[in-house]
């Protein structure tokens, strides 16, 4: 049971300063590096809390949107590529930094649970007996909270069309499918009748 309050500890630690870091640092890289290893450590405290598929949700869906984040960030901030790949050696202490952090945080839950089995199995369960984390979530979202998952739903819709429009640019030389245009238009216009003799080209 030490052991798992140390984890717990160590965990938290590391999500609020990580936190802090994000906020505090001046480059946008390290602070979208830093907001990944939040997340990380947040998904270990909610494994550690019983809630493993909440755990596996923030690291898939939120690491994912923030990465997907960070392009719409580099396609409207027009960043030259170029420099940025010549800048990796600035970036490279600290992702190092971050990736050495996890790598010892997962050494230090697996070598935990191998060390007490019992760790890994005795969880805090935070659904009734039976009843896995995913359906307990499915129950919640599809009766109590119908309407506020739609609305949330509707909510990211239209804050990812929004993002769409935002990056979208139109080109002079692209050419573009006019339909008002098109419904407008009479035959004459498109199409010419020729008479064209025999045995001779138009």
């Amino acid at each position: 049971m030490i052991l798992a309050q140390l984890v717990f500890y160590l965990l938290a630690f590391v999500t609020v300063a990580a936190a802090v870091m994000v906020i505090a640092a001046r480059n946008p890289v390290h602070s979208v590096l830093f907001l990944i290893l939040a997340f990380f450590n947040s998904a270990g405290l909610f494994i550690l809390l019983g809630a493993e598929f909440i755990g596996m949700l923030l690291v898939v869906v939120y690491v994912g949107a923030v990465a997907v984040l960070f392009l719409f960030v580099v396609m409207m901030l027009d960043i030259n590529f170029v420099q940025l790949r010549e800048g990796f050696l600035q970036y490279l202490p600290v992702g190092a930094l971050v990736g050495l952090i996890l790598l010892v945080e997962l050494a230090l839950v697996f070598g935990s649970i191998a060390m007490e089995p019992a760790l890994g199995g005795a969880a805090v369960s935070a659904t009734e007996a039976g009843v896995t984390n995913t359906e307990a979530i499915g129950r919640l979202l599809y009766t109590d909270y119908f309407y506020l998952f739609q609305a949330a739903g509707i909510i990211l819709l239209v804050a990812m069309i929004g993002a769409m429009t935002l990056t979208m640019r139109h080109r002079p030389d692209a050419r573009r499918q006019d339909i008002g245009r098109q419904v407008r238009r009479r035959p004459g216009e498109t199409l010419e009748v020729r008479k064209v003799p025999p045995r001779t080209g138009i």
